[in-house]
């Protein structure tokens, strides 16, 4: 399916095979985990720092420009994100998979709003 935009609409592994392909940083000491675990912190400060000024400036009020501005940093949150996954040999599938069993055993248990991990 196309959306408005023109761009396919995507599966979970698809979207992480695509964004793969873009995936040039340096292996670092053998560990390339680290470069998308750190570019994941800092995307999640970036989304943050948008929130606060927000609160600050606009009274937590969200307007349209930092509706989208908000969803481009969720965008590089999700790349950072699927990139991890993969090169600790998950596919994004397999994260909604362990996500949902999570949260559903948390449900079944009723701790969904604790800390009912285990």
């Amino acid at each position: 399916m196309i959306n408005k935009k023109g761009v396919n609409n995507m599966l979970m592994n698809e979207y992480q095979d695509k964004a793969l392909e873009t995936a040039t940083f340096p292996d670092v000491g053998g560990h390339g985990w680290i470069y998308p675990a750190f570019g994941l912190a800092g995307e999640t400060g970036e989304i943050m720092e948008k929130f606060k000024k927000i609160l600050r400036d606009k009274n937590g009020v969200i307007n349209e420009t930092d509706r989208l501005e908000i969803g481009k940093e969720l965008s590089d949150v999700a790349w950072y994100l699927v990139v991890l996954a993969k090169k600790l040999g998950f596919t994004f599938d397999e994260i909604g998979i362990i996500n949902l069993t999570k949260l559903a055993s948390r449900k079944e248990r009723g701790v969904l709003q604790g800390s009912g991990d285990n």
